[in-house]
């Protein structure tokens, strides 16, 4: 197991691809597409297993196919239309980051259908499991590595530095979903894990207690952001960050996990289950 970091935007510790064998887990933006090509060297993979479609963790897939025509991208159903033609995405994106877009991800190359394998979840495949986790987003998947038993489970099972140990769930609209996120933790534990591989940042051997953690964070998050406002939860969380990292961590964190957006996946949540009890 290798883990790449791409060194978004230069930095350290926010972005991390796995290389496992001749595949690679999460290949990050495009933007630091030249910093994983350097670290793969003349290592073609076979296939680039996506956990979700966010361009953190999948905006290089189209330049790599490119790159490499014969390479087979792994993606959930949800998520695939979006691969094959991103202008949606990339438009919904662009009315969020405005100029900063290209800085932060870099070009968004459409990907053919043909180099697509697309998954349901409850695949088998050369030495792989696939389990549907949605939670973070709707289209997310988590890999197991059937020989090692390590799980690569992208941003269901949050994000955490090794220089440090905060572990919070990372929540940006439009997906966030409580219930599906718990489901989710279920699924990736009754794999019984060695170790969780994830996205933001690092692998991991204390899974049950991370999987605890990561649970009570979840619902300590839902209730907090129930209770205040979108500037008063994203001040909180700067404070958290602070307090528990150093400096150059702190800044791999909230680059990871930005304080400004995570209320509004858990608002418009929290809108939902609203309107649900309000129609009942």
């Amino acid at each position: 197991m290798r883990p790449i970091d791409v060194c978004h935007l230069g930095q350290e510790s926010v972005i991390c691809c796995w290389q496992v064998d001749d595949v690679i887990v999460d290949p990050g933006p495009e933007s630091t597409i030249d910093t994983l090509l350097d670290a793969l060297g003349d290592e073609q993979p076979r296939a680039i297993l996506l956990t979700h479609i966010h361009f953190d963790h999948a905006g290089a897939a189209g330049a790599l196919v490119r790159e490499w025509p014969d390479v087979e991208v792994w993606v959930h159903e949800r998520g695939a239309r979006h691969l094959v033609d991103p202008t949606r995405l990339v438009a919904s994106a662009k009315r969020l980051y405005g100029d900063d877009f290209d800085r932060l991800w870099g070009e968004v190359v459409p990907i053919p259908e043909r180099a697509l394998r697309v998954l349901r979840g409850g695949e088998h495949v050369d030495g792989w499991d696939v389990a549907y986790t949605p939670g973070h987003a709707s289209h997310h998947v988590s890999y197991r590595h059937a020989s090692s038993g390590w799980v690569f489970a992208g941003d269901t099972c949050g994000v955490r530095l090794p220089a440090g140990d905060l572990l919070l769930p990372p929540t940006p609209p439009p997906d966030f979903d409580l219930d599906a996120w718990l489901a989710s933790l279920d699924v990736i534990e009754a794999w019984e894990p060695e170790r969780l591989a994830i996205t933001h940042f690092g692998a991991y051997g204390d899974v049950a207690e991370h999987l605890a953690r990561l649970r009570a964070g979840l619902v300590q998050r839902t209730e907090m952001a129930a209770r205040v406002d979108r500037e008063t939860y994203a001040a909180e969380l700067r404070a958290e960050y602070a307090a528990a990292l150093d400096e150059d961590a702190a800044r791999s964190f909230a680059m990871a996990m930005p304080p400004d957006d995570q209320w509004l996946g858990l608002n418009r949540y929290l809108e939902r289950v609203r309107e649900a009890g309000a129609s009942g």
